[in-house]
């Protein structure tokens, strides 16, 4: 092999590793917004899942059945179903006290932690999905059915209307909307850039 063969080769090595090491730094920022806008979306699809099955709870045994979120200390976000036993629907006041009874035990949300939770993220508060000529207020409140954080639904399948909203506390927000007479739900994405709410 000639020595002038080999030094060119190591100046390809080098042109080529340059190169890698650029695209890579430059496809790093992208990974990570991508990834953490799959974890919302997978988070917000574990909570659509929980309110599809309060609904069919609620139908299939003819009662009143309502949904709790709760966030722990670690981060950890669990759920509970809590039946009406006073037939004035589900109430945060009659679960304190025993009145609307836990259907099972609480269960742990599983695209939480990581970073994911209800919220909002930093900055300018986004636009409201239902309106989008507005932006949202009370930013301390990501649980809002009408005027609680439980979602209710009856044993013809209606709900409370609301939404949920979920964040990764930087860019990422996606919305778990709940519409009342019919107790459907669609997942919306928020676009930072355009303020835009979409699938």
């Amino acid at each position: 092999m000639k020595p002038s063969t080999v030094g060119f080769q190591l100046v390809e090595l080098v042109i080529a590793l340059a190169l890698f090491s650029l695209i890579v730094v430059v496809s790093i920022p992208s990974l990570v917004e991508i990834s953490a806008r799959m974890r919302v979306r997978m988070a917000a699809q574990e909570v659509a899942n929980t309110l599809v099955s309060a609904r069919s709870h609620a139908v299939r045994y003819s009662a009143r059945v309502g949904v709790k979120f709760r966030t722990l200390e670690d981060g950890r976000v669990t759920y509970t179903l809590y039946r009406d036993g006073d037939g004035d629907g589900v109430r945060n006041a009659d679960i304190a006290s025993g009145r609307d009874p836990a259907v099972g035990p609480p269960r742990q949300l599983q695209g939480f932690g990581s970073g994911v939770r209800f919220g909002f993220p930093q900055g300018v508060a986004p636009r409201d999905p239902g309106n989008p000529s507005r932006r949202l207020d009370r930013l301390d409140d990501p649980l809002r059915f009408n005027v609680s954080d439980l979602a209710s639904f009856d044993p013809v399948g209606g709900s409370t209307p609301g939404t949920a909203y979920l964040t990764d506390g930087q860019r990422q927000l996606a919305a778990v909307r709940v519409y009342g007479r019919t107790g459907k739900l669609r997942i919306l994405i928020y676009d930072v850039e355009t303020e835009t709410w979409g699938r």
